[in-house]
């Protein structure tokens, strides 16, 4: 069986963050398609919060180094503020040193074939492209999100060292993996020399994870009212929810949407106040919840109770898909998508069969698209997703490419 190296910040006992879906199930599902995982992670001092709730998904003969980190923003901060060299690319920039002492340790313990990265964090990719360097071994760039954009981010310096460190991916890793072909096809622009090396592998769900969650989703979340479920942070810029609210507005003055009818629920928001300050504005509390974070396979499984999903993306975001799109899909719900038309989720939806999208950013999109939504989930002829489309988005074909795209690197390294 071959071995990776594989790099990642966002792992288990980390909660909060549906980047560690993605690494989880490939070193879950790795083995079966002839390649053991080695996962060199950060330790949990590093994480702002933690959880039990994902920990027995890693296989106990899993061998898991975290090496020492340090959040400079909770850790080396002074009365609140810190120096803004120490947090750069990231606020987890302390890692790098023990995670390339611990990784060539690693590698000379085990002999892996190959390195693998996942970006965000940055400080991931320093790392394996270091690592890359003084072992010789190939490197392979996981990228679930674009880095250097145009104003983002917003320090030019940090920008810098985003671009310096996607533009060494592009020309010393075998391979550059993107989550969206949005994303694949700006860097293959970007950087013309790196196409051929340039794929994509989107992100999906994990079918276990649903595993005993159907049953118990009979129970409505709200008896006698539709709820609409958001499940995930709420970006204010990426996924500014202002326009949303000012439709509830006016939808709640015109009598379209009433009290104990309609329910919009925020689950893990994290910027709870600002949802709670925008519902006080439209005068809509009534129908709007925000909830806390509760644990995965909770969570998936309110999803499934769910009357029907909201999917909320920006256009500054348009080659970008949110991760739990797939879990969406997966959970045969449907689907309002409060995006770009334009945009990678969009398309996203639209192949999966769902045509209900409105411009998340206009008030008068949603205004005259939610009420006709609500009507035909209540008299279910709401689109849900393609059973195609289903099979297509599992965690398992995912892991099936990526492991024939690195059996592809180590043929062309030979």
């Amino acid at each position: 069986m071959r071995r990776v190296l594989m790099v990642a910040y966002h792992f288990p006992p980390l909660a909060g963050s549906s980047g560690i879906q993605r690494t989880l199930r490939f070193v879950q599902q790795l083995p079966a398609f002839g390649w053991q995982p080695l996962v060199l992670t950060a330790h949990p001092r590093a994480y702002e919060r933690c959880s039990p709730d994902l920990d027995a998904e890693v296989s106990a003969d899993c061998v898991v180094r975290r090496a020492f980190a340090l959040d400079t923003a909770r850790h080396l901060a002074i009365a609140g503020r810190y120096v803004a060299a120490m947090a750069r690319p990231d606020r987890w920039a302390t890692w790098k040193f023990s995670a390339v002492r611990e990784g060539l340790r690693m590698i000379r313990e085990f002999k892996p074939d190959l390195i693998w990265s996942t970006y965000p964090i940055a400080t991931a990719h320093v790392i394996g492209a270091e690592l890359a360097r003084r072992s010789g071994l190939p490197w392979v760039a996981d990228f679930r999100d674009p880095m250097a954009q145009e104003g983002y981010p917003a320090d030019p310096k940090t920008w810098q060292q985003f671009s310096a460190i996607e533009q060494s991916a592009m020309q010393h890793a075998r391979l550059n993996i993107f989550t969206t072909p949005g994303a694949a096809r700006m860097y293959g622009e970007r950087y013309p020399d790196a196409a051929s090396r340039i794929t994509v592998i989107e992100n999906g769900y994990d079918e276990d994870s649903f595993s005993g969650t159907d049953a118990a989703a009979r129970e409505s979340l709200n008896p006698g009212a539709i709820t609409l479920l958001h499940s995930g942070i709420v970006y204010p810029s990426e996924r500014d929810p202002t326009a949303l609210f000012v439709a509830l507005g006016r939808l709640k003055r015109a009598g379209k949407l009433l009290r104990g009818e309609v329910k919009l629920r925020f689950r893990a928001a994290v910027h709870d106040r600002l949802l709670n300050e925008l519902a006080a504005a439209n005068e809509v509390q009534e129908l709007v919840e925000v909830l806390p974070p509760i644990p995965y396979r909770a969570a998936l499984q309110e999803i499934l109770q769910s009357d029907a999903l909201m999917v909320m993306q920006g256009s500054g975001c348009n080659e970008q898909i949110p991760a739990k799109v797939y879990e969406y899909l997966r959970s045969g719900r449907p689907i309002l998508g409060l995006t770009d038309p334009r945009g990678d989720t969009a398309a996203v939806l639209r192949n999966a069969g769902i045509n209900a999208i409105s411009n998340l950013a206009s008030a008068d999109d949603i205004e005259r698209q939610l009420p006709s939504f609500v009507d035909a989930v209540r008299l279910g002829r709401a689109e849900s997703s393609t059973l195609a489309a289903i099979q297509a988005a599992s965690r398992q074909a995912r892991t099936q490419t990526l492991a024939g795209h690195m059996e592809a690197v180590l043929r062309i390294q030979r």
